[in-house]
């Protein structure tokens, strides 16, 4: 990756909450999405409930793993939340707390080959 050309770098400063989660699982819910379409009526919303359940079901089935998370949330420049996971891994972070603070960097760039 070369770094050629315009470059912009913007750092967002959030917070973050760090769990233990069963990852597993965690992934295999996150396959089986809700999307607005799923409420639009009382069958749709059925059959994404049993969506849900399957996956649950899948996963439990297959067993997992724990692993910690911090759930990383800032506001954009537009106001928006963000909302996003890092897997700490499978020991227990080195934190006093369970509530982070966090520091988000973005950068922009062309690439050229």
């Amino acid at each position: 990756m070369s770094e050629e050309g315009t470059h912009f770098r913007k750092v967002f400063v959030g917070e973050g909450n760090i769990d233990k989660i069963m990852i597993d699982i965690a992934k295999g819910l996150a396959d089986a999405r809700i999307t607005p379409q799923d409420l639009t009526n009382p069958v749709a919303f059925q059959l994404a409930f049993s969506r849900l359940y399957k996956a649950l079901l899948k996963s439990i089935e297959e067993g997992s793993g724990e692993s910690y998370i911090a759930e990383i949330k800032f506001t954009d420049d537009l106001g928006n939340e963000v909302v996003f996971t890092v897997n700490l891994g499978e020991e227990v972070p080195a934190f006093a707390s369970k509530r982070v603070k966090a520091r988000v960097t973005v950068e922009l760039f062309e690439e050229y080959e």
